[in-house]
This record gives C-alpha cells, structure tokens and sequence, in this order.
C-alpha cells in the first residue's frame, strides 16, 4: 500500500477535529440536558414540601386561635368551641385535621373534675382511662368534630404514654406548639386499616389571678391546673390529631399519581423513624425538610421520569454520536474503496500463486500417489502368502487411503485427532499393529486446515520413509508427540539408517509441506540429518488446550 501524503494526513486530522468538537458538545448538551430535569425535579420536590409545610401551619394556627378562644373566657365550655369549629368548618377548609381536642390537667386519683367535663360536654358518663403512673394526667375531655370513632379517645390520659408526654412536656416548657413521633391513636382500634398517626400540642397556661387551687380535683375546669419546677402553671392542652396517609392524601391528592415514590422519615438522618410511604423510591431521589411545628422530619421523593432524566440525555448523546461517525465515516470512505481495490489485487495475486503451487502439488501428489501405491503392494506381497490374502490385504488398505484422503478434502469433521490422523497414515504404510499400539501421546485435535496440514505432512514423510527410510525395512522409525509451554510438538525420527539422509536440497514436496505448517498451521518445523539418522521436529500453537480451558 502507498504511504499516506501530507494532504491525506491534514485531511484526517480535521475529520478528527471536527469529530472531537461534535462529541464535546453532544455531551455538553447531554450533561445539560441531565442537569435540567434534575433542577427541575428538584423544584417540584420543594414545592410539594412547601405544600406540606405551608397547611401544617395552617393547622398550627387554628390550634392557637382554639388556645385563644379557651383562654380568653375561663367559664367557657365544650359548647361554645365546638360551636367555634362548626362555623370555622376545619374539615373543610384544612383537611387532613383529624379533630381539634382538649386535654385538661388532672391529679392521678382525682378525675372528678376531667369527667365532670366529660358529661356536661357528652351527655354521659365517661370515665378518665387508663391507669398511670405519673402524678398528673391530662385526659382528653373534648374531640371535635364529633364522630363514633372519635369517641373512643374521650377520657383517654394522653400522659400516660411516653411518645405523647415528651411533645406535652417540650410545649410546657417552652410555650410553643410540640410535635409527637409516631404513634398509633387511640380512635384507630377499630379502624379497619390502621394509619400511623402524631399529634401536636399547643399549651394552655394557667391565670393564676383567678380564684382556685392548683391541682385541687374539686373546683372550676379553669382553676384546675398543674405545676412543674422552672415551668408556668399549665391548666390544658388544644391538641390536634393526624392520620399521616389521610393527611397527604388531603394535602397533595392528584399530585401523588406523577409521583413514583414518596418517603417521610420522623426525623433527620438514616436512622429516623418511617412514617409515610407511596409508591416506589427511584435510583435518585430529592431530599427536603419538613418542619412539623418544633420537629424537622425528612421527605425523599422522587418522580417517574427515566425518560426526562436519562433517556433523552442519553438519546442527545447516540444522535451526536451518530453525527461525529458518520463525519468520520465519509472521510475514510474514500481511502476504504482505494485498500479495497488494492486488497483485491494482493489477493488475486496470491490466488495465483495458490494455484500454482497447488498445480505442482497435484502433479507431485500424482508421482507419490503411484509410488505410495506400488510401495504398498510390495509390502503387502511381502506379507501374504497367497493371492487371495494380498487380494484381501491390498484392497483393504487402498480403501481406506480413499476414505482418508475423502474425509479431508469434504471436511467430514469439525476436529480431528492427532492420533487418529499418525496411526491411519502409518497403517497405510504397512505398519503393524502392534507398533502402532506403542505410538501414542496426549489428546490433541486439529481443525480442518491443522489436520489436512498434519496428514500432507505425515504422508510425505511415510511416502519418503517407504522409498528411502525405515519403512522401507531399512531402520528404526519413532514417532511421537507431547505439549510443551503452550505448544505441540511432533517428533518424527528415523534411526539405524544405511546412509547419511542428503537433506540439504529441498524437493518440491519439501517446500510445499514448509508451506502448509507456515501458513495452515501456523507453526515451524525442523530437520537434521547425522550418519544413519533423520530427524523432523514440527511445532505449532496448542489450539486445542486453550479451547478445553475455555469450555470448562
């Protein structure tokens, strides 16, 4: 081929170049592309968090105009809230309230008071449940709006469990509205599918201005309150409760279709409580922070857009992948059809000469075929003592020379052993069985061009041994095979020979087997002669080794 010009070699630079400015900015496109529908996930997953954010201090401050109301009339009573909450209607204007309630405080042993409440509000007897340890409670005397599920939480002691007592003591102390964890509320022991649920308080400081006594059991629902050291009086509680998948199915409803999976943690870190799960989290999901009155939780969201977020990115990216190919692909084209050209007359040249060489062979092939044959019937008179028997004998052994030399050219087989290819060429040669018997070594196998090479090579080697060698009842021929790091060889030795074999002058039978283990076998081959002796030494790639390793 004709060495590149300088115009050839500027011409392939820019192709380069130009290919190079193309892929850069396919990606450039690509990244931005990726970058994009991430911010723009991100926005959407803040604004859901505002959402969130934005009703549960809605909630926070209905609470607080509640603590409000309570505080501003101390003889008021159930009546005139939930009066207040049916025309303020929370349920519809913030759904997701699971009710608006009051806990009043309460000596333990002393409910008097809280179920005197209880029946001026309900109409009945209720009694303060359950029993606590504690030395003050705060049973639930109001829940409204009023549902048979809900009146299930009335006279329930919410101090007396200890997820509930931390959020009432943190609003006691500081003054400010307190998140609970995760509980499970009282009213959900009917529910036929329980929610995890929290709640939040709001305190009630007591006027101590007004007539009454603290803790005292007996006197007015405003003048009973409690005390703690380094904190203010405290006479009740406005709490409200929430159901979380009523309360984000309210907040978000029709968003929660375009959202794949939505996680809300109690908490900040890995090992935060779950509390609310929809769907199925992606591979890259946005983190936001909730802040739930005075507790941060944590809410992961992410969107089913694989498409948005990887495939049209990716989709960017093979068409400017496919621009820069073809760029690249039309300049070579041209030096593609020239190689092509050039490679069709190398190989008709080479064609050629095969089939000139091959001529030769036939021709020589011819010579040794008659000779090979004329040996063999020598041989086989030799060895019979009637006509019959050198008919039988001869007949036999031409046949299976057909068949040998049938199965290669056809290529009957995918492999072939190297055995199996040693012992026929050398049985057709007239060696005894019993000396093929010792003639053996590892298992090798050869393609269809390493065994036509083998064979050619064995039977010129057998047909020269039979006019001039060992075979002809003048030595000792040897032959055998082994690996030897990653390669085999072939050993064919002739000993105890009359004559010192001339090796020095290739015949045209010698250079074509050259020719064979060079080119089909791709291997090397070796003689020398001494007094007497003949040695042939062929090495080729072990094919059959690395293809054994391989399938196991």
């Amino acid at each position: 081929m004709r060495p590149l010009s300088w115009a050839d070699r500027l011409l392939a630079l820019s192709a380069r170049f130009v290919g190079l400015v193309i892929l850069i900015a396919t990606l450039a496109a690509a990244a931005g592309s990726f970058l994009y529908n991430r911010a723009e996930e991100r926005d959407r997953a803040e604004r859901v968090a505002m959402q969130i954010d934005t009703r549960l201090r809605d909630h926070v401050a209905l609470l607080e105009g509640v603590r409000a109301l309570y505080q501003s009339d101390g003889r008021s009573n159930g009546p005139g809230i939930r009066a207040y909450l049916a025309a303020l209607r929370p349920q519809v204007h913030a759904p997701g309230l699971e009710g608006i309630g009051i806990a009043v405080a309460m000596r333990q042993g002393a409910p008097a008071a809280a179920e005197a409440m209880l029946r001026e509000n309900y109409g009945r007897d209720i009694a303060v449940w359950p029993a606590s340890d504690q030395p003050i409670g705060f049973p639930i005397v109001l829940l409204e709006p009023r549902t048979p599920r809900r009146d299930k939480a009335l006279g329930y002691d919410m101090y007396s469990e200890p997820v509930r007592r931390a959020a009432m003591r943190r609003a006691w102390q500081t003054g400010q509205p307190a998140t609970s964890g995760i509980v499970q509320l009282v009213q959900e022991g009917g529910a036929a599918r329980r929610q995890s649920g929290f709640l939040i308080y709001v305190p009630v400081y007591a006027d101590q201005s007004a007539p009454g006594a603290a803790l005292a059991g007996d006197v007015p629902r405003a003048a009973t309150f409690a005390s703690a050291p380094g904190a203010r009086p405290i006479e009740a509680f406005v709490y409200a409760p929430f159901r979380i998948d009523d309360l984000m199915t309210a907040i978000l409803g029709a968003q929660l279709r375009s959202i794949d999976g939505l996680e809300i943690y109690a908490g900040e870190g890995p090992s935060a409580p779950l509390a609310y799960r929809h769907g199925t989290m992606g591979w890259d999901p946005h983190e936001q922070v909730l802040q739930l009155a005075d507790r941060r939780w944590t809410l992961r969201i992410s969107y089913s857009r694989l498409f948005e977020r990887l495939g049209r990115p990716f989709a960017i990216f093979l068409f400017g992948l496919a621009i820069m190919l073809l760029a690249m692909q039309l300049h070579r084209l041209q030096h593609r059809r020239v190689d092509a050209f050039r490679a069709l007359a190398d190989e008709q040249a080479l064609r050629a000469a095969d089939r000139e060489l091959m001529i030769g062979e036939m021709a020589h092939r011819m010579k040794n075929a008659f000779a090979r044959i004329g040996a063999l019937a020598r041989i086989t008179l030799r060895e019979s003592a009637s006509l019959d028997e050198f008919e039988a004998k001869f007949d036999g052994r031409m046949r299976a020379l057909s068949d040998a030399k049938q199965m290669l050219v056809t290529g009957a087989v995918d492999t072939v052993e190297l055995e199996r290819i040693i012992h026929r060429e050398l049985d057709l040669a007239g060696v005894s069985a019993d000396r093929l018997a010792a003639i053996t070594g590892p298992d090798v196998r050869l393609d269809d061009e390493g065994a036509q090479a083998i064979s050619l090579a064995i039977h010129e080697f057998a047909t020269n041994s039979i006019k001039y060698g060992a075979l002809a009842g003048k030595g000792v021929l040897s032959v055998g095979w082994h690996r030897d790091g990653g390669e085999v060889e072939l050993d064919w030795t002739e000993s105890g020979l009359p004559e010192t074999p001339d090796i020095e002058n290739e015949s045209f039978g010698t250079r074509f087997i050259r020719t064979l283990i060079e080119r089909q076998l791709k291997g090397r081959w070796t003689r020398t002669a001494a007094p007497g002796r003949l040695a042939i030494v062929i090495r080729w790639p072990d094919r059959s080794s690395a293809t054994t390793q391989h399938a196991d």
